[in-house]
């Protein structure tokens, strides 16, 4: 998985890329400027609470320094035309942003982005989840069945926009 392309919206990139400045930048000093001053305080480092949890922070951006170089340079912008396109001939593709219906309950709506962006309580889902890969390729009209854990449900696809 690693080696795939990760698709990221124009934002999701940007947003990345400024994590990782941050990351960087800002608090990579922070957390260098703890540990000097845990080492400055002296004692035993076995019993020093202060120079372990740095450590663990150090270790933890270094991680997510990584990670986002990763995702980074293994990202694919999805391109506003593309996702225009997809509106114009009225298809589901990433980046769309869709509202579907289930019967009995409210409209929803989901913006259809790739693994790294999804945050389902913010509206985005990824297109390799259940409900995303069900929705790709679908029209305005139709209806699709997603099969979840706890059972299957039917939305029928309201529209199609970005």
């Amino acid at each position: 998985m690693e080696d795939q392309i990760q698709h990221l919206t124009r934002d999701g990139f940007r947003k990345f890329e400024a994590e990782l400045n941050y990351l960087r930048t800002v608090r990579r000093s922070e957390v260098a400027e703890r540990l000097r001053i845990a080492l400055e305080e002296g004692g035993d480092l076995v019993e020093n609470a202060e120079y372990d949890d740095a450590k663990n922070e150090q270790a933890f951006i270094e991680g997510r320094i990584q990670q986002l170089e990763m995702l980074l340079s293994r990202a694919s912008i999805i391109e506003d035309e593309a996702a225009l396109a997809s509106v114009q001939d009225n298809v589901i593709r990433l980046s769309s942003v869709v509202t579907v219906q289930e019967e009995g309950y409210e409209p929803e709506t989901f913006r259809i982005v790739g693994p790294a962006e999804a945050n389902p309580a913010a509206g985005k889902i990824s297109d390799v989840s259940p409900v995303g890969s069900a929705l790709l390729g679908k029209r305005v009209g139709e209806t699709v069945t997603i099969e979840a854990p706890d059972g299957s449900f039917t939305y029928r696809i309201v529209s199609i926009s970005l």
